[in-house]
C-alpha cells in the first residue's frame, strides 16, 4: 500500500463524531503502523546484506571457475601438443576443427596449413608425401554389421613421405560424418618387423637363407618340378671345424665361416639355392636334367674352393669338407625325405674318413639306424663305464726286459659282446664322447700303473679332440694325483693328426706336459705326410714306427733300409725308437742288430687284461730277464 493511501486511511480512522481530527488518535495510528513495518525493514536490510555476501561469494566462485577453466585449457593444450602421436578432428564437412603440433610435424605442414577450417583435400595437397597402397577400407565397429545412426567405422591409411618415413593413420568415422584420427610414425617399427622377418629366414652371420627358408625353397622347387626334372640336394659339413672355435676363438671361427660362405656362394652361382643349416653345415639345391653329372661337378668345384687356405690376419687355416648328396625323385619325392637322405649320405661320408662326398643309397638308411643304435649304446657305456683296459708290453732290447705297457681300451657290451676299438673310437671322436672316454682311460691307466713296480711306465693314446675340447693338462694332472703316480712314468702317444689340427695351439700344451716330466711320443710315425717336419717342431721323447714298416724288413732290402734310416734319425735327434708290430723272431733279431731301443708286438705278448700282468712282471725263477721273447 502506498504511503499516501495509508496515511489518508489513518486520518479517516482518527475523525471524531463532530468531524474534527483527533490528533492524539492519529499519532497513535501512525506510530502503530511504523512499529508494524519496523520488523519488515530489518528483514529487508538483513536480506540485502545476505544478497551482497552471496553475490561476493558467487563472484569468487565464478573467478575460481574461470581460473580453473583456463588451467584446464592450458593442461589440455599441453597434453594435446605433447602427445607422441598426431591427432586430428574433422567435422562432417571434412574441415579441420582440431589438431596438435605432432600432426603438422608428421606430415610436414606449417601451422598456417593446419588452421581451423582447412579441408582434407587442401592438407593432402600440401603434404610432403603420398598415400601408400596399403590403406585398408573402413570396417564397421562392434559385433553387428547392420548400419545404425550410432554406428562408426575405422579405417587405416598409410602415407609414404618423401623423406622415406611411413606414417600410419587410424581414422574413426563417426555417425554424423565427422572423424577423429591418430597418426604415428611407424618407420622404425616397420624396419624392425622387416628385420625380424629377415632374421627368421636368414642366418645373421653369413646372410644366407637358414634352415626354415631353405625348406620353403625346397618345397617350392618340388611344387614346380617338371616330370623330367631332377632336384639335387647337397648337404655339406666342415670337417673338425669345432676345433677352430676351441683353439682360435669363436670370433676367428665366425670370420672363417663368413669366408666359407662366400666361397660356396661363388661356387654354387646364382642359379642354385644356398643355405646355412647349422654351425658348420651348409646345403645347396640344384635343379636340372643332367644329374648326377651336374651335382658331381658342383661338389668338386666346392671342394677345390674350400681346399685353399683361409686367413685371419697372419693365421692360416686349412679346411676340408664332407658332402652327402641326394637326388629327387629317386632319393625322395618330398622335402623331408630328401633332406633326411642327404643327411644320411653325409654321415656315411664322414664315417668313411671325411674329406669326400657320398651319394645316397638305399642300404645307407639301415646302416645309419645301426650306427644310431651303436651311438646310443656307446653313450650308455660311458655312463656305466662298460670299458676295460688291456695292456701290451713295451720291451727294452738293451735291458732285455719289459719296461712298460701301452693301454688299449676294450668295450664289453652286454649284448654285442666285445666291440672292436676300430668300430667305436671313430664314432666316439665324431660325436664328442672321446673326451669322456679319454679322461676315463687316463684315470684307469694311472690307477693300474700304481700297482706296478716304479720303473714300469704306462703309455696312453690321446686323441686330437682331447687337445681342443677339454683341458688335457688338468685331466692328466688329476689322474696322476689321484693315483699318486710320478709324471715320469706316464707316456702320452699322439699321432700326426693332432699336430695337423692346429700346431700353434697344440705345441704349448705339449710343452706344458713335458715340463711336468711327462713323456711325449709320436705314434704311427711315417704314415702321415709331414712326419719329419713335425719332429723338428717339438722335442719328442720317442717315435713309434708303425707296424706297416715292419712286415717286410727281413726279406725286403728297401724296407730294411727305411727302418735303418728311421732308427738312425731317432738316435741323432736324441729320441728313443719303438717298433710296433714285431711278430717273428727274425724281425726281433734284425732290430737287435739295428740297436733299436724298444719293440712291441705279438712276439712279445698280445694285449692282456690287467689281472694277467703279474705273470709278465714277475721275475723268472731261474733269475733270468723278465719275460724274454721266444727265440
Amino acid at each position: 500500500m502506498k504511503a499516501e493511501a495509508l496515511f489518508w486511511q489513518q486520518c479517516s480512522q482518527a475523525v471524531m463524531a463532530d468531524g474534527s481530527v483527533d490528533a492524539q488518535r492519529l499519532m497513535e495510528l501512525v506510530i502503530a503502523t511504523y512499529r508494524v513495518h519496523e520488523n519488515d525493514f530489518g528483514e529487508i536490510e538483513r536480506s540485502a546484506e545476505t544478497l551482497l555476501r552471496e553475490n561476493h561469494v558467487l563472484r569468487g566462485n565464478i573467478s575460481a571457475l574461470s581460473q580453473a577453466f583456463d588451467g584446464q585449457q592450458r593442461l589440455f593444450d599441453i597434453i594435446l601438443n605433447n602427445l607422441p602421436l598426431g591427432l586430428s578432428v574433422f567435422d562432417a564437412d571434412q574441415r579441420l576443427t582440431l589438431s596438435n603440433i605432432r600432426f603438422a610435424q608428421l606430415f610436414g605442414l606449417t601451422q598456417d596449413d593446419v588452421a581451423a577450417g582447412a579441408t582434407i583435400a587442401d592438407l593432402t595437397d600440401k603434404m610432403r608425401g603420398a598415400e601408400g597402397a596399403s590403406a585398408k577400407p573402413g570396417r564397421r565397429a562392434g559385433r553387428h554389421s547392420s548400419a545404425t545412426a550410432k554406428s562408426s567405422s575405422i579405417r587405416r591409411r598409410e602415407w609414404l613421405m618423401d623423406d622415406g618415413r611411413i606414417i600410419q593413420s587410424m581414422v574413426t568415422m563417426l555417425a554424423d560424418g565427422s572423424n577423429i584420427a591418430i597418426h604415428a610414425d611407424v618407420t622404425e617399427d616397420r624396419k624392425a618387423a622387416e628385420r625380424i622377418t629377415y632374421l627368421a629366414h636368414h642366418d645373421p652371420l653369413t646372410g644366407l637363407p637358414n634352415r626354415i627358408h631353405f625348406r620353403e625353397q625346397v618345397d617350392a622347387t618340388f611344387a614346380e618340378r617338371k616330370p623330367d626334372e631332377q632336384i639335387a640336394l647337397v648337404h655339406l659339413n666342415l670337417d673338425r671345424f669345432k676345433s677352430i672355435n676351441n683353439t682360435m676363438g669363436v670370433s676367428v671361427g665366425d670370420t672363417i665361416l663368413q669366408q666359407v660362405a662366400e666361397r660356396i656362394r661363388a661356387s654354387a652361382g646364382p642359379e642354385n639355392a644356398l643355405a646355412r643349416l647349422g654351425s658348420d653345415e651348409f646345403a645347396i639345391l640344384q635343379t636340372g636334367r643332367q644329374q648326377p653329372g651336374n651335382v658331381t661337378a658342383l661338389a668338386e668345384q666346392i671342394r677345390r674352393a674350400l681346399s685353399e687356405p683361409f686367413f685371419h690376419g697372419e693365421k692360416q687355416v686349412e679346411l676340408s669338407v664332407s658332402m652327402g648328396i641326394a637326388v629327387a625323385p629317386g632319393d625322395g619325392e618330398d622335402t623331408d625325405i630328401l633332406l633326411k637322405n642327404a643327411g644320411v649320405a653325409l654321415s656315411h661320408a664322414k664315417a668313411d674318413g671325411s674329406k669326400r662326398e657320398r651319394f645316397f643309397a638305399g642300404e645307407m638308411e639301415a646302416q645309419m639306424q645301426l650306427r644310431h643304435a651303436l651311438e646310443a649304446d656307446l653313450r650308455a657305456a660311458v655312463e656305466k663305464e662298460e670299458f676295460e683296459l688291456h695292456y701290451q708290453p713295451l720291451y727294452d732290447l738293451s735291458q732285455r726286459r719289459i719296461c712298460g705297457f701301452e693301454a688299449l681300451i676294450r668295450w664289453n657290451h652286454p649284448i654285442r659282446g666285445r666291440v672292436a676299438p676300430m668300430d667305436f673310437i671313430p664314432l666316439a671322436e665324431e660325436v664328442g664322447l672321446i673326451v669322456d672316454i679319454g679322461r676315463w682311460v687316463l684315470r684307469q691307466a694311472c690307477n693300474d700303473a700304481a700297482q706296478w713296480p716304479d720303473d714300469i711306465k704306462v703309455a696312453v693314446n690321446v686323441s686330437a679332440i682331447q687337445f681342443s675340447s677339454s683341458d688335457l693338462t688338468e685331466d692328466v694332472s688329476e689322474a696322476l694325483a689321484a693315483a699318486a703316480v710320478s709324471p715320469s712314468r706316464l707316456e702320452l702317444e699322439i699321432t700326426e693328426s693332432v699336430l695337423m689340427e692346429n700346431l700353434s695351439e697344440v705345441l704349448p700344451i705339449l710343452h706344458a706336459l713335458k715340463e711336468r716330466g711327462i713323456r711325449i711320443s709320436m705314434d704311427d710315425f711315417g704314415t702321415g705326410y709331414s712326419s719329419l717336419s713335425y719332429l723338428s717342431s717339438f722335442p719328442f721323447d720317442k717315435i713309434k714306427i708303425d707296424k706297416s714298416f715292419v712286415s717286410d724288413i727281413v726279406d725286403n732290402k728297401e724296407a730294411h733300409a727305411i727302418m735303418h734310416a728311421i732308427i738312425l734319425l731317432g738316435d741323432a735327434l736324441g729320441m728313443r725308437v719303438t717298433v710296433e708290430g714285431v711278430e717273428t723272431a727274425a724281425q726281433l733279431a734284425l732290430l737287435e742288430c739295428e740297436e733299436c731301443d724298444e719293440i712291441q708286438g705279438y712276439h712279445i705278448s698280445p694285449p692282456r687284461p690287467v689281472r694277467d700282468l703279474h705273470h709278465l712282471l714277475s721275475p723268472p725263477k731261474n733269475g733270468g730277464e723278465t719275460h724274454s721273447p721266444k727265440r
